[in-house]
């Protein structure tokens, strides 16, 4: 009798599946890449799918059948196509319920007010304006302060402006039909000519441009922020006075605004839609 019985080992159990060196289990592997396919092709059929990701079909077709016994996925008689199912779906909710706008977007404010020295500001819609939800202020003497639920006219605002621009032409027109175009300072754009030509702009290089617009001698860019749909449902902006935000800074400001506000964008589990990626 072995009177010194083998000590279980601890830590990582030895492997009894197909694993690659670093550890991953194969088929799960290969079954998320299906997922992430589905996900970006939409329904499609399975010579497609395997196709897209390098994998012989009959080896998809054995991971699709698991993961649509548990609703992982849906087959589609009719069409001979497969599509991400209800409980992905569901999986995918509760993330989006953890982590909220206001929480993913702390930390990226906070490195954005570092990186630029001013202060960053994140804001969302309501009802034709635009509330401001957090600030990181810069510990510089003059800067811009927005408290957490200000409300501002969407056409004199950075971000207001990069939210409008994701608009559809009509929408945009049937916000100032009840708005107006309200002037605060001698530079706020006061025409429908102005402001879609200015939305223009924004729409193509992918940030917006406050010059002065809303106050006098304050500067101010932003970025949209979007939901899953590649819908804009908030902004990240760095505004601070026209001193330090000459042509060149906002020139420089302007990108990385943009990036900052597609990082947040990831968090949330959104999608930045295609013309807007570097």
């Amino acid at each position: 009798m072995n009177e010194h019985p083998q000590k279980r080992s601890r830590g990582r159990p030895r492997s009894h599946g197909p694993e690659d060196a670093g550890g991953t289990v194969q088929a799960l592997d290969r079954a998320l890449l299906l997922l992430k396919a589905m996900a970006r092709e939409g329904a499609v059929t399975l010579t497609e799918l395997a196709l897209s990701v390098g994998m012989p079909p009959s080896s998809a077709h054995r991971l699709l059948t698991t993961m649509q016994k548990h609703g992982m996925v849906e087959f589609d008689e009719a069409t001979q196509c497969w599509a991400v199912g209800v409980e992905a779906f569901r999986i995918g909710s509760a993330f989006a319920h953890r982590t909220s706008l206001v929480e993913a977007g702390r930390e990226v404010l906070r490195r954005l007010m570092e990186e630029t020295g001013e202060s960053a500001n994140l804001a969302v819609a309501d009802n034709d304006f635009v509330v401001f939800v957090s600030q990181v202020e810069t510990p510089n003497p003059i800067r811009a302060f927005f408290h957490s639920g200000a409300r501002g006219h969407m056409h004199a605002s950075g971000i207001g402006k990069a939210l409008m621009a994701e608009l559809p032409r009509h929408e945009v027109e049937q916000i100032l039909q009840r708005q107006g175009l309200p002037e605060f300072t001698e530079k706020t754009l006061t025409s429908s000519d102005a402001l879609f030509a200015d939305l223009e702009k924004t729409r193509t290089r992918g940030w917006s441009f406050d010059d002065e617009e809303r106050h006098s001698g304050m500067r101010c860019v932003a970025s949209a922020i979007y939901n899953s749909y590649g819908e804009a449902i908030a902004g990240i902006s760095v505004s601070g006075p026209t001193v330090r935000l000459a042509d060149d800074v906002v020139g420089e400001f302007g990108p990385k605004t943009r990036r900052a506000a597609a990082e947040v964008t990831e968090l949330i589990g959104g999608r930045v839609p295609s013309r807007n990626t570097e």
